[in-house]
């Protein structure tokens, strides 16, 4: 059997997944009521029901995004929420918190959300044995690791493939709790990996001034879509529960072609969903929200991930200002600028700053507010008006399923019968007086014209054929009544075969790999306390939500590293590392400060309150 390849969409909202759909997803995640690591993108259970329905007609499926950690008093109320959710058809859930495991569930689908940090294959043979189905990796691995995990753990794998990436490993990050009591694990982060900072060495000098240090930019990893897929990933992720319907448009679609090219022909995979898409524009990613984009870690660490200037989306390059003229500037390429864009660029204190444009035209730019702008400058695009305006529209993106038409006669009248791509059938039949045509002659093309018009309806007509023993005579309004009732009957026939997994789990208790847990592990509630001991966990931290001793903690661990974005890496850079940097480095942004502390051997960097104590590691590795 061929192997299913899914594209997985964020939706904002009902509009969103229905948008993610007709472009060409193969399912979409959302958030539910509550419980979501997007506390500001939540849907009530009836507008989830609604998109299942819609995704279903297209074997599109629905996964629910509850991957928060919970606390005490709130399992009831999610344990009921996700009863709520298997009624109405969903067809996983992604969760994070193990205390789910141990409630009285229904038999659905549970997939591990990303925030539990997935990037040890024991670790992932151990969720697969309890019954996980489909694990979200960590986004800081490489081709070579996913295809050990796979090899080893032989699950269900999911990988993010663009948008926004999280500095942190998913799960491990405590920086906005840690300020503020917003925890990220809660669905709130309030991203202060996204401000600028300062960068000040051991000897109190600063080395970089207010600049986005910990930001990062956008992933995009779908030139490696065949290799991924060879390593073992199923599930293509776009990253944006947040982002706006011109960006998920934009970004599932450019997804879209760029898979079915890789499947066209494969006798191995298979795409997993039915239906065709046309679209009214080029997708390119550059012309929605984006920070720049790097490849991250799939090929190991080679290049710089940073995007210091500015967290903001930059956008595409247009070119270098000419010169100011009066009240407008003159761009290189401005004839590509349209009324409505925004522009951004680079001032002379190294911040991002940006311009709206009130009128293009003739290659000039007139501005909302005339900035002094140095000659050269480069000038970027980061919304492109016209081209969002084309892509917001509803009919930008089209999905349809193929069908083939057969009207027939039969002993009271006539029959229409459709068949799908997925060979699904639905006849109508309608009882009518047969008689000939006024001129005897066929109007079989006639016929075939309305049936063509499939319209509104989620169904194109590729193949219509007319057998009639004479030539028959039918009113368009009957063709049209046929054709209308065949399509609503085939939705409801589609949607009565819809088949959904189920899982129900059952207990388990095989080892954990660890038998300790730190507060990383996240654990919040009595409930994933006894869910780890029961797997032979015998020291359990609390979650650092519930322990916090402020000033002296660990706020964050990660794959990015500032020594190899300063060129100073002592094993990657060490031929140009030159004079080494005199730690610890402290990351200063008003009132917030930071320490660094690298960790070479696993290749990692973690961020430490001020008052933190820890040995600073000498550079063995010359």
């Amino acid at each position: 059997m061929k192997k299913k390849i899914e594209i997985l969409a964020p939706a904002r909202d009902l509009i969103g997944g229905i948008a993610a759909i007709n472009s060409g997803a193969d399912a979409v995640y959302i958030g539910a009521p509550q419980f979501g690591a997007r506390s500001n993108a939540n849907n009530s259970i009836e507008d989830v029901a609604e998109l299942v329905k819609y995704a279903h007609l297209f074997n599109a499926q629905v996964f629910v995004v509850i991957n928060t950690i919970l606390y005490d008093n709130e399992l009831e109320t999610c344990r009921a929420m996700i009863w709520e959710l298997y009624d109405i058809g969903v067809d996983a859930l992604i969760i994070q918190d193990m205390a789910i495991m141990e409630m009285d569930l229904p038999p659905i689908v549970l997939h591990a959300s990303t925030q539990a940090n997935n990037r040890d294959k024991e670790k992932i043979k151990f969720l697969k044995d309890a019954g996980i189905k489909r694990v979200v990796l960590a986004r800081e691995l490489n081709l070579h690791q996913i295809k050990e995990i796979y090899d080893y753990a032989d699950v269900e794998l999911e990988f993010f493939v663009t948008g926004a990436l999280c500095v942190s490993f998913s799960g491990n990050c405590y920086m906005s709790v840690a300020n503020g009591e917003r925890s990220a694990n809660r669905g709130s982060c309030a991203q202060n990996c996204r401000l600028p900072y300062n960068l000040i060495d051991g000897n109190g000098e600063t080395l970089i001034r207010n600049s986005h240090l910990l930001s990062i930019k956008d992933l995009d990893v779908s030139d490696q879509i065949p290799n991924l897929i060879e390593a073992g990933i199923v599930s293509f992720k776009i990253e944006g529960r947040l982002k706006d319907v011109a960006y998920v448009k934009n970004n599932v679609s450019y997804l879209r072609q760029k898979l079915d090219s890789f499947l066209e022909g494969s006798d191995k995979y298979i795409k997993a969903s039915s239906g065709k898409c046309t679209y009214t524009f080029d997708s390119t990613l550059s012309r929605t929200f984006n920070r720049g984009y790097t490849d991250y870690f799939v090929n190991e660490r080679h290049s710089s991930i940073g995007s210091w200037e500015s967290p903001k989306s930059k956008g595409q390059y247009i070119g270098k200002l000419i010169r100011t003229v009066g009240g407008a500037y003159e761009i290189e390429n401005g004839e590509l600028l349209n009324n409505g864009d925004g522009l951004c660029f680079i001032n002379e204190n190294n911040e991002a700053d940006g311009i709206y444009v009130n009128k293009a035209e003739n290659g000039k730019v007139y501005p909302n507010v005339l900035k002094e702008i140095k000659d050269g400058t480069f000038i970027y695009r980061n919304n492109d008006a016209a081209f969002i305006k084309i892509v917001e529209r509803e009919d930008s993106a089209i999905r349809k399923i193929g069908t083939t038409l057969l009207l027939t006669e039969n002993e009271n009248g006539f029959e229409l019968i459709a068949t799908d791509e997925d060979g699904n059938v639905s006849t109508v039949k309608l009882e009518h007086p047969k008689e000939q045509t006024k001129t005897g002659e066929s109007i079989e093309e006639n016929i075939k014209v309305q049936l063509a018009k499939t319209g509104f309806t989620p169904y194109s007509a590729d193949e219509i054929s007319v057998m009639f023993s004479e030539n028959w005579f039918l009113p368009i309004s009957k063709i049209n009544e046929m054709r209308r009732n065949v399509f609503e009957q085939l939705s409801e026939i589609r949607l009565a075969n819809y088949v959904r997994e189920e899982h129900q789990l059952v207990k388990t208790s095989h080892p954990y790999p660890e038998t300790k847990l730190d507060f990383m592990y996240n654990v919040s509630n009595k409930t994933a306390r006894k869910f780890y001991e029961r797997h032979g966990v015998t020291e359990i931290e609390k979650a650092f939500e519930l322990q916090w001793d402020p000033g002296k903690s660990r706020v964050m661990t990660t794959k990015y590293c500032i020594k190899y974005e300063l060129k100073k890496c002592p094993i990657h850079q060490k031929d140009i590392v030159g004079v080494k940097v005199k730690e610890p480095l402290v990351l200063k942004q008003g009132e917030l400060e930071y320490k660094l502390k690298f960790n070479c051997k696993p290749c990692e960097m973690e961020i430490w309150e001020k008052d933190a104590e820890f040995e600073i590691e000498e550079d063995h590795f010359h």
